[in-house]
């Protein structure tokens, strides 16, 4: 993806720099027009542990693109990977172009402190307010991209096999930790059974009878996240959730099997709280509107999937939800397309990255008006 969004920019940027002429009015007859794009001056980029080469240089990418310098602060809980940032960056640019400053929460906040023309942040929508408060105090503009609980539609119609193939690529890569993966699932009651057969099978086919023992699974990044979603999984079987599969935890390698649960209650903190880790809930619905009502009443997320062979449930749930980007029949892949913006909406973040929109986020689009004669 980093490479690719390297690319795709070389091959664009010459289009996307040129001023863009807009049509004038009768009334300013012997004027012209154009939006001007120019860069918005030092940015600030604060990156994320989950992926975090392409979280900090994707945008990276698109700030070099419209012009300006930048500052790169990776996250202080993958300290062997900011290190190669650090390194790699120091080998192409001068650092009054680009620099990488490590460091801890103490070391964000200082660097907040400062007056950047751009902040572009990834991470927890609770961490992306504390950046925003920060922004206010100078008037920076914000990129945000956030997370926050994704839903996955699968109705009656769907080719099952597929999803269930889609979702557990999507959702266990990584062991979890992607803000885009499915948070959870809302399966139609009649082929819910079949679902949950087919997602188990999925499982022993990607990762083995035993997924501790599997080179393709991962673990979680550290005691703090393991014990987070570990107390999620014990607080939704406290509340009388079924685990039909996974479940084994193991601290000592920060182990969580890849799990799915049902009939996990409303208040429970697995459908209350991001899971970002290997827990996947699942709960059905009879109606499409009960699913449509349960996405709506939670705040907007990041991503939303419907898996469906039904063109009007695709439009309904199309017009009826908002979210930052929509799979129809796949999970992710979204993100992986250049051309489109990357970005949230409301709980899940302001703002896009990626491509043109990427471009477009840290450049100012000056109006200019000329008038040519009287």
């Amino acid at each position: 993806p980093v490479t690719g969004a390297i690319r795709h920019t070389r091959r664009n940027l010459r289009r996307w720099m040129q001023p863009n002429r807009v049509p004038t009015p009768l009334s300013f007859v012997g004027s012209s027009s154009w939006v001007q794009y120019e860069p918005k001056g030092v940015c600030l980029i604060i990156s994320p542990w989950n992926f975090p080469f392409n979280l900090s240089f994707v945008p990276l990418v698109s700030a070099i693109a419209a012009g300006n310098t930048a500052i790169i602060k990776p996250s202080e809980m993958t300290p062997h990977s900011s290190a190669v940032i650090k390194k790699i960056v120091a080998e192409v640019f001068s650092e009054n172009e680009v620099a990488v400053v490590e460091g801890d929460v103490e070391t964000s906040k200082a660097l907040l402190a400062l007056p950047f023309n751009h902040i572009f942040f990834t991470g927890a929508p609770s961490i992306g307010k504390e950046v925003m408060k920060a922004a206010a105090e100078h008037l920076t503009s914000v990129t945000l991209e956030l997370g926050g609980k994704s839903p996955a539609i699968i109705d009656e119609t769907a080719d099952l096999e597929a999803a269930a193939r889609r979702i557990v690529r999507g959702k266990f890569a990584n062991c979890g930790q992607i803000c885009i993966a499915p948070d959870y699932l809302l399966v139609q009651e009649t082929v819910q059974d079949k679902l949950l057969g087919l997602l188990k099978n999925n499982l022993t086919s990607f990762y083995g009878e035993d997924a501790s023992l599997s080179e393709d699974y991962a673990c979680l990044v550290n005691d703090k996240h393991f014990q987070r979603v570990k107390n999620y999984l014990e607080d939704a079987k406290a509340h009388g959730a079924n685990i039909v599969a996974g479940g084994q935890t193991d601290a000592g390698k920060r182990y969580i099997a890849p799990t799915i649960v049902t009939n996990v209650p409303d208040h429970s903190l697995l459908m209350r709280e991001e899971v970002f880790g290997p827990v996947l809930p699942v709960r059905s619905f009879q109606q499409l509107s009960e699913a449509i009502d349960f996405v709506n009443r939670g705040e907007l997320p990041l991503t939303l999937s419907i898996f469906s062979k039904n063109k009007k449930n695709i439009q309904r749930v199309l017009a009826e939800t908002s979210a930052g980007g929509t799979c129809i029949n796949h999970a992710q892949l979204h993100f992986y397309n250049h051309d489109l913006p990357f970005g949230g909406v409301g709980n899940s973040g302001m703002g896009n990255a990626h491509g043109w929109y990427g471009f477009s986020e840290f450049s100012n689009a000056r109006a200019v008006y000329k008038q040519n004669f009287w």
